[in-house]
């Protein structure tokens, strides 16, 4: 069997529509490039916010532990002096005020 190419003749109106459809198709095409970029570096951008901020927050987590340390060791210094201060409290007690 031998294959013939059947040609159907140009329509003027046709073609004009194909035309304006590419050309519709390609300045959708070009705008959507031009988004997804925008989106490509807006992502980008957040990508580099969300790593600065686990940056701080895992500095923030460090100064929390010595904050933390820091707040125990003033707790135990606040112990020791009301120790001192009922030991101090209890020797005086029963004592004369003018026995000096």
């Amino acid at each position: 069997m031998i294959w013939q190419e059947t040609r159907v003749p140009e329509d003027p109106i046709a073609q004009g529509e194909i035309a304006a459809l590419t050309r519709r198709f390609e300045e959708v095409s070009e705008r959507t490039d031009r988004e997804f970029g925008i989106v490509k570096s807006d992502l980008t951008a957040v990508r580099l916010q969300v790593g600065n901020l686990d940056q701080k927050v895992g500095n923030l987590d460090g100064k929390v532990d010595e904050l933390a340390g820091a707040v125990r060791g003033l707790a135990e210094k606040i112990d020791r002096n009301q120790a001192q201060i009922v030991e101090l409290l209890t020797q005086l007690v029963g004592r004369r005020p003018d026995a000096g």
